[in-house]
Parts: structure tokens; C-alpha cells; sequence
């Protein structure tokens, strides 16, 4: 790979919560390996290249999701690009956004379909830090974020949770799922966690660099600087 293409979806209308941020730990993390690699802003109006390397979708409010989620739908992009196994990072109403459907501003939304999750809303608005046990393979150290959202996410049966939760509110605050966190389902992981999620989970970042590049993670060069890992461990550790 000459190289890593990122693309960072509608950050224009999907970006109220620095989740931007995901698109340049990714690159960050990969020049720190020797590898150029560059983040390609698709703001709204823009066709989503199917091509690119990996994608990252960030949160907003139910005006920003409405219209993310007409213009993903319409130019089908991304879910093209998922459909070829193209890894997507997904957070928070982007989470709802490749969903079934999910409410805004009191009305059921249809969503793209890429995760097989409905969401409603919580009986209380979850503001805070959230620690969860990963139980996807080739994560071994908790996941934390910090979580701000009314959505209450239940899985069906072609997701699985990217974690299992041990501080917070997770996806949903009712019924069998009130561990879940997150949701994996083909090249899709999606999460409430902002952060940004890649600062605060090295690992999951790293998991992601060698999906985008066809490689095992044990196969990734060794990182010339490890601060921002460093400062991850001490958080896990205070949480």
C-alpha cells in the first residue's frame, strides 16, 4: 500500500463531538509507522468514494442525522464500500445513522441498514464516562469513552456488541441488552464512545490500521512514539 486513503464522512454535519479526531489518530498512527497516509474530508453534497482504505462517521444532533442519512442513502457510497468489506468506524449517531432506524425529533427514521440495530429513546439522557470488556477478537484491554446521547440501541440478530459494559450506560438503558456496548457486524464497528474513541483505545485503532491494510495487527511496525498510548494506559487505570 503506497497509500492509507481515510475517509472522513460529513465531518460539516457529523462533527459536534470531535469525532473527527478518529480520522487523525489513524493517520497519525500510520505515518508514525513509516506509512503515508492521508484523510479525505466528503462533506455533505459530496459522493462517498467506495474505494477508499477505511471511513470514519462521527456524531450530531436529529436535524444533522436526517440529512446524513438522505444523503448516504441516496449516493450509497459507503454502503458500497461496506458491502466490499472496506472497514467503517461508526460513532454515536452515526451508530444510528448505518442502522435499521432510529427517532429524531419524535419520528421513526429509516437508516442504511448496515447494522442490525433499532434505536428509540432512553428513559434518561446517559451523559458520562463508560467502560466497557471488548468481545471482539484482537482486543484484549477495556474500551472507555465518554458517552452523551438519548438513543436507546438494541442489537438484532446480525450485530454482536463491541463490549460489554462495567461503568455507564451503554446502548440502551431497558430489557436483556443493558451490558451492550457498541455493535460489530460485518466491516462495521460502531460505539457511543467519544473521545475521541481512536485517542482513548489505541488498540481498537490499531485493529483498524491493519483491517484497512489487509494485515494482522501483530504484523504493524512498531510505533516510533507511544505517548498517546501511554496516556490511554493511565486512563483505563483512573477509570
Amino acid at each position: 500500500m503506497s497509500t492509507l486513503n481515510i475517509g472522513l464522512v460529513l465531518p460539516d454535519i457529523l462533527g459536534t463531538y470531535g469525532d473527527d479526531g478518529n480520522a487523525l489518530v489513524l493517520r497519525q498512527r500510520a505515518r508514525l509507522r513509516g506509512f503515508d497516509a492521508e484523510i479525505h474530508r466528503i462533506t455533505l453534497g459530496q459522493p462517498v468514494p467506495e474505494s477508499l482504505d477505511i471511513y470514519t462517521v462521527g456524531g450530531g444532533e436529529d436535524v444533522a442525522q436526517r440529512l446524513a442519512t438522505e444523503h448516504l442513502a441516496a449516493d450509497g457510497g459507503l454502503t458500497r464500500a461496506a458491502n466490499a468489506g472496506r472497514p467503517i468506524l461508526s460513532i454515536c449517531a452515526g451508530l444510528q445513522v448505518l442502522g435499521q432506524s432510529f427517532s429524531a425529533s419524535g419520528e421513526e427514521v429509516a437508516g442504511l441498514g448496515l447494522i442490525d440495530a433499532t434505536t428509540d429513546l432512553l428513559s434518561k439522557r446517559m451523559i458520562g464516562e463508560i467502560v466497557s470488556n471488548p468481545q471482539l477478537d484482537g482486543l484484549t484491554e477495556p474500551l472507555t469513552g465518554f458517552a452523551n446521547h438519548m438513543g436507546s440501541t438494541v442489537l438484532g440478530a446480525d450485530a454482536r456488541p463491541l463490549g460489554t459494559l462495567t461503568k455507564g450506560t451503554g446502548n440502551t438503558d431497558k430489557g436483556e441488552q443493558v451490558s451492550y456496548e457498541g455493535a460489530v457486524q460485518g466491516s462495521v464497528i460502531a460505539t457511543y464512545m467519544h473521545g475521541p474513541a481512536l485517542a482513548r483505545n489505541p488498540q481498537l485503532a490499531d485493529l483498524l490500521l491493519a483491517r484497512a491494510m489487509g494485515v494482522d495487527v501483530s504484523e504493524l511496525p512498531p510505533l516510533t512514539g507511544q505517548l498517546s498510548d501511554e496516556v490511554a494506559q493511565l486512563r483505563r487505570e483512573r477509570l
